[in-house]
């Protein structure tokens, strides 16, 4: 009888769209998935939707907000439009969790109601006080002319209230405002405070210098969280145009544990911590880090690498923007949250009704060299495993491809150990192209053949390849002396049929050893977004596609091998991952 029910309904719907003048369909029936003549590319499907990754029932949403821990609880705060598909109208939604997979939608915590912020209320952090009230600094709005930007705070109207339900604004609302030639259009998003060791809270606003063609991050310095005051010079700026959403959080090279930047002061942390200072680029919308030394009587930032705001390390480098961090002290780690945006058209997003998701929490910490930041899905998520597959000591011949078979890999967590058998057929790298990865991503993609390389996986593929996307690696002879240069990159330029979509390749070089011809990838495949760690996560890449053909059922997975040396996969798992509760009503 179900099955009667689901055809009968899929009937009237192939009857709704040729009425409708369409010239194509796709059916489903409970078993099978039937693909008439010339489907046409709809992305308004809703198996489209990802399953696991963070998202409210319907409407936009971007930058996270205020991440935290409260008395057993995970609590995040996101920019949501509850009015819409597109941006506009921006409250803070609110959602808990007890594992962070698992979320539960909650009252809007905050939305206009004061003069300080009756047009907006922007991006912010939380910070725990001492006595353990948390307390949440926000940008608000103040007029509408000139996206007038200050500084306000919110506490919680009950504090034994685990689930933080109600937040109060204050009466002496702003707290900062721009003085001092400060531009108010750009001047926003404060981080999360920490106690000094001279009993003075700190934290940094995001804004700019230099007429805007300088990223600045300001020091705001109270005793009582109530009155601040900027110090003169910015913590740190650099020429990248205006920085929002800056985070900055004290880390030790090599150690997972994470540190509370507003526990203690950082003269207390010992020599071997470091200072990561991420900034948002308001105009090349991506993320940037540097590692380097914080000077608290100077009150100021240096990067180890003199190049570093140069060179842009990136936690992500596709489509991953606005990140936030938090410390977490149930289990004394420091964890990522970042918006990930779609690549559709507006029209789309109107049309299925919802538009952004967060990528998988991360936990970030530095490596052993100090370096770069290392990021892994957290833990957490793995619970949502089950019907493992594996392949095993498989030897991927030059120009072969192997199907990955026995579960289904729309919804997927795949990890797999790659061993290259030599790297002496490397192609050489072009010294126009050595420093630009995306660019050599793009001249180099996955169906150009190389000579390490493009080795990797094409996930949501259809069944006759005609939509795929590839994840994969290429390794290039660098100069004499020099360690060979490793590509990272996705490549979504046919994850699908639609034409109306925004393609672009993402790609990141990988600092990684290959002395002994092993490099690994974890891809988590969630209907429309691929994000994918290489590394053991040093090189990470986040992609939004739209397959048309690669749904649900229809999607594939494979191990594929287009340079000229061979590439075994010395161990591949690949799960299917259960839907967990994403704040449904």
């Amino acid at each position: 009888m179900g099955a009667l029910v689901v055809i009968g309904v899929a009937c009237a719907w192939l009857l709704l769209l040729q009425l409708a003048g369409a010239s194509h369909v796709v059916y489903r029936d409970v078993e099978t998935a039937v693909v008439a003549a010339n489907v046409p590319p709809s992305i308004v499907d809703p198996l489209l939707r990802t399953g696991y990754h963070f998202q409210p029932p319907k409407n936009w949403i971007n930058d996270p907000n205020a991440p935290m821990y409260y008395e057993g609880w995970y609590h995040f705060f996101y920019q949501y439009n509850p009015k819409g598909a597109v941006w506009g109208n921006i409250v803070w939604a609110h959602s808990v969790s007890r594992d962070l997979i698992n979320w539960e939608a909650i009252e809007t915590a905050i939305e206009p109601s004061i003069p300080g912020d009756q047009y907006g209320c922007w991006s912010g952090s939380a910070t725990t006080l001492p006595d353990g009230t948390p307390v949440i600094m926000y940008t608000g709005i103040s007029r509408p002319d000139v996206n007038h930007q200050v500084q306000n705070v919110a506490y919680p109207r009950n504090r034994s209230d685990p689930l933080l339900r109600e937040w109060v604004k204050p009466s002496h609302n702003p707290v900062i405002v721009p003085e001092g030639g400060i531009n108010a259009t750009q001047f926003r998003d404060p981080t999360t405070a920490w106690l000094a060791s001279d009993g003075q809270w700190r934290l940094l606003i995001g804004s700019a210098a230099e007429g805007g063609a300088r990223g600045a991050a300001f020091v705001y310095r109270s005793r009582d969280f109530r009155r601040w005051r900027r110090v003169r010079r910015p913590l740190h700026s650099a020429a990248t145009g205006m920085w929002e959403c800056p985070d900055f959080y004290p880390a030790a090279p090599g150690r997972a544990a994470g540190l509370d930047a507003a526990a203690s002061a950082p003269a207390g942390r010992g020599p071997r911590v470091k200072y990561v200072l991420k900034n948002s680029l308001d105009l090349r919308r991506y993320d940037y880090y540097t590692v380097g030394a914080y000077d608290e009587k100077a009150e100021r930032y240096v990067p180890d690498d003199p190049a570093g705001d140069e060179r842009h390390l990136r936690y992500d480098y596709g489509n991953f923007y606005a990140s936030k961090t938090f410390y977490d002290p149930a289990k004394r780690r420091r964890i990522l949250w970042g918006w990930a945006n779609e690549s559709d058209t507006r029209a789309d997003d109107v049309a299925k009704g919802w538009a952004g998701i967060q990528a998988i929490p991360r936990t970030v910490w530095l490596d052993s060299s100090g370096k770069q930041v290392i990021q892994w899905p957290i833990e957490e998520v793995e619970a949502l495993r089950h019907q493992p597959v594996t392949l095993r000591d498989t030897v991927i011949k030059p120009g072969e491809h192997v199907e990955v078979t026995g579960t289904q890999t729309a919804q997927a967590d795949v990890e797999v150990s790659f061993e290259v058998s030599s790297l002496a057929g490397a192609e050489p790298l072009d010294p126009a192209l050595a420093g630009d990865a995306e660019r050599l991503c793009g001249a180099r993609g996955a169906d150009v053949e190389g000579g390490v390389g493009p080795f990797g996986l094409w996930v949501l593929a259809s069944a006759n390849l005609e939509e795929r996307t590839a994840v994969f690696f290429r390794v290039f002879r660098a100069a004499a002396g020099d360690k060979p240069v490793v590509l990272m990159c996705t490549d979504p330029t046919k994850s699908s049929l639609n034409p109306d979509l925004y393609k672009p390749t993402f790609a990141g070089f990988v600092d990684t050893d290959l002395s002994e011809g092993k490099i690994s990838l974890r891809s988590l495949i969630d209907r429309s977004v691929v994000e994918s760690f290489g590394a053991g996560g040093k090189t990470c890449i986040l992609s939004r596609v739209y397959p048309s053909l690669a749904i649900d059922k229809n999607a594939h997975l494979y191990v594929f091998n287009y340079g000229k040396a061979d590439v075994k996969v010395s161990l591949l798992t690949a799960w299917q991952m259960k839907k967990p509760l994403m704040n449904s009503a």
